[in-house]
């Protein structure tokens, strides 16, 4: 796992919902590395988003791994109707909402052949990953309160990114850490200055005039 390569991942939420097979698309060809889809429930976030069915349907129209955002309130009970519709990376909470046993279900997210991420929001202690360490392989930290979109960035979840880079090098250990949330090209450079590699945006790649522009200047 290479965490120094940059990696961009639009988030299919901002997309056309009703031409989601054409935008993941579009993305792929304006030079995107993975796809983002942010799964909400109703329970964990106050927002309804998609579910399994989605993610098989956009499946069927890239080639991009897609990274699966659990915002629900029991991922473990939903994921292998995700590992089945074609995630390839399966992100879940570390907070208590999200009722499961973070450690078994990291274990089945990798035992499925899947990249294993684990979710810290901007309330939520740094410490909370502290029995986790070793066990993803990518660190998402929540730049906005999770839940909606087109939200502004919170620059003091750059301390959790931050942080997340020296427990890393402390521990000799290899994950990407991500972030997502107001991502854009004059935030995600503050971003990268901290220690993140992988760039979730949504708005300011899916409105933009140009996505492939929009794409490179993340870069």
């Amino acid at each position: 796992m290479n965490h120094e390569q940059i990696l961009i991942a639009p988030s299919i939420l901002a997309s056309d919902f009703a031409a989601f097979g054409a935008e993941a698309r579009r993305a792929q060809d304006d030079g995107a590395d993975w796809i983002h889809l942010d799964v909400m429930d109703g329970h964990f976030v106050d927002n309804i988003s998609f579910g399994p069915a989605a993610v098989a349907a956009i499946a069927k129209h890239t080639t991009l791994p897609l990274d699966v955002h659990l915002m629900i309130q029991r991922p473990d009970h939903f994921l292998p109707r995700f590992l089945a519709a074609g995630a390839r990376h399966v992100l879940v909470h570390v907070e208590p909402a999200a009722q499961h046993d973070v450690r078994q279900t990291l274990a089945a997210i990798r035992a499925a052949g899947c990249l294993a991420g684990l979710v810290i929001n901007p309330p939520t202690p740094f410490a909370a990953l502290e029995p986790y360490w070793g066990q993803f392989d990518t660190l998402l930290v929540m730049t906005v309160n999770p839940g909606f979109g087109g939200q502004a960035f919170l620059p003091e979840t750059m301390e959790k990114v931050a942080a997340a880079r020296a427990q890393r090098t402390a521990r000799g250990l290899q994950f990407h850490i991500q972030v997502d949330g107001g991502i854009n090209a004059e935030t995600a450079p503050l971003a990268r200055e901290h220690g993140a590699n992988v760039f979730v945006a949504g708005t300011s790649v899916f409105h933009a005039p140009d996505m492939a522009a929009a794409i490179r200047a993340l870069r």
